[in-house]
């Protein structure tokens, strides 16, 4: 799994805004609230907004707001607008790969790895976050020690 920063900004500010609703916020309180630097923000929110999941409006009281409820946002809806797929393998999809001889099944495993991923991602909504109350199967996911622990390059023993 790799969340590259836009995503991170990208749902971070769509957390923002699901907490300000149904007030709008200023780029610049956006990016204040969440460390995101201000250039990089505009970017994202012209995607958000062309994804329409974003509105913005001019003048005095302008800003940016949701357009969807943020019950109905989830977090993978966001980081599709940003980067695509949830999963790739060199560009593609983990259906669309092939591996010859002895590596044939490892499409299917990431293609398991996906679906597991993206049950996580499309369960939680902005709302679930905004109000600290993820649900049940998500929860439990993350009550576990081994949740919060990386196990990458350890080494063979």
């Amino acid at each position: 799994m790799r969340i590259t920063a836009r995503v991170d900004y990208a749902v971070r500010a769509a957390i923002e805004l699901a907490a300000a609703a149904p007030d709008t916020l200023t780029a610049d309180r956006i990016a204040t609230a969440q460390g995101i630097p201000a250039r990089f923000l505009q970017a994202i929110l012209g995607d958000l907004q062309r994804a329409h999941l974003v509105t913005s409006q001019r003048g005095r009281d302008g800003g940016y707001r949701l357009a969807i409820p943020a019950s109905e946002v989830s977090i993978a809806r966001v980081m599709r607008i940003e980067q695509g797929f949830l999963a790739e393998v060199h560009g593609q999809r983990p259906e669309d790969v092939a591996y010859p001889a002895a590596a044939a099944e490892l499409a299917s495993v990431w293609v398991a790895a996906r679906e597991a991923y993206r049950r996580v991602l499309e369960q939680v909504t902005l709302a679930d976050v905004v109000s600290g109350s993820l649900p049940a199967p998500v929860a439990d996911l993350v009550a576990m020690d081994s949740a919060w622990r990386s196990f990458g390059n350890v080494p063979a023993g």
